[in-house]
């Protein structure tokens, strides 16, 4: 009896163990980091980077004058070392949710304190600790971004940070704050 519930327990351990290293499925839209760094100050994005994939994005995948997540899958967050300021507004150091509320002319950028949101379902204006408004640029080519991507474009202590995607660009400015001795 035990050597048959021996055998009968080692014949299933190959199987769970071949059941076990099974790769986890690739997502569909990928995980993306943008980062910058200024002596001690780190600053991290991380957004889910969807694809184009033939679709009119902004206006119908996208829809304009709501909120929107600002990437895919779970909200985007930016994580910061030291204090920086955004477009004027000082941020300490953490880690805060981005979201924004894409318009045809104009984009309202949006630092939210409220953390771990799948999209923007959940989203709490009373936990915004930043909003501003920027403008549009859409490009005059034929040239698209078929990944929406962050891209940081440093200058020593201070940064441009551009969200692109289809033919649509905007961009705002960070400062790296010196912490005070």
């Amino acid at each position: 009896m035990k050597v048959a519930a021996l055998a009968l327990l080692f014949s299933l351990c190959p199987r769970a163990t071949v059941m076990a290293q099974e790769a986890p499925t690739a997502r569909e839209s990928p995980v993306a980091i943008a980062t910058a760094h200024n002596k001690n100050a780190y600053l991290k994005i991380t957004y889910g980077q969807p694809q184009k994939k033939g679709r009119e994005v902004f206006g119908k995948l996208v829809p304009f004058d709501k909120v929107w997540r600002t990437g895919a899958n779970e909200a985007t967050e930016v994580t910061t070392t030291e204090a920086i300021s955004v477009n004027g507004t000082t941020l300490k150091a953490g880690t805060y949710s981005l979201f924004t509320i894409p318009g045809r002319e104009k984009w309202t950028i949006i630092f939210n304190s409220d953390l771990g949101l799948w999209g923007s379902y959940n989203y709490n204006p009373k936990m915004d600790i930043a909003r501003f408004d920027v403008t549009v640029t859409h490009t005059l080519t034929d040239l698209v971004c078929e990944s929406f991507t962050i891209r940081i474009d440093q200058k020593t202590d201070s940064a441009q940070i551009f969200l692109l995607w289809d033919k649509t660009q905007v961009s705002f400015p960070i400062q790296f704050i010196e912490p005070k001795p």
